[in-house]
């Protein structure tokens, strides 16, 4: 009977959002996308804000902040350039089924806005600057 409720409670906390957490990358896996990449001098590698923040050295030998993409590694250096813009984040979330989308913004690369997700739950998300999908979210 313990193990059951044991059990019932771990699925309802991550069921909950209570603990979004990576969703497929460690730590040493990211370290070795940004090796991959030509980064140097890797750390402070964290989970945090629904993805994988680090900062390093870039290939011309910059310090650079980086954002890494928890499910797929893609690596968006702080210093990169936004190809959409405010009004089309927006225009993405709403087709991706989020709502009440406020306090918008560039910032390290990636484009952050806080929103009503899919499910009704108030969350800050994470959203690549040039194709407009969500790559992490945390509960706001």
């Amino acid at each position: 009977m313990k193990k059951h409720f044991a059990a019932c409670a771990l699925a309802l906390a991550f069921a909950s959002g209570a603990a979004w957490a990576q969703e497929s990358l460690t730590a040493p896996q990211v370290r070795a996308k940004l090796t991959e990449q030509g980064y140097t001098k890797i750390n402070d590698v964290k989970f945090e804000d629904g993805v994988w923040k680090a900062d390093a050295r870039s290939a011309n030998g910059n310090r650079v902040d980086v954002r890494i993409d928890p499910a797929t590694g893609r690596v968006y250096p702080d210093e990169q350039i936004a190809n959409m813009s405010e009004a089309d984040v927006r225009a993405a979330l709403a087709t991706a089924g989020y709502t009440n989308v406020h306090d918008v913004d560039y910032e390290d690369g990636i484009w952050n806005a806080e929103a009503d997700d899919p499910a009704g739950k108030d969350v800050e998300v994470k959203i690549d600057p040039n194709t407009g999908k969500v790559i992490g979210k945390e509960k706001d």
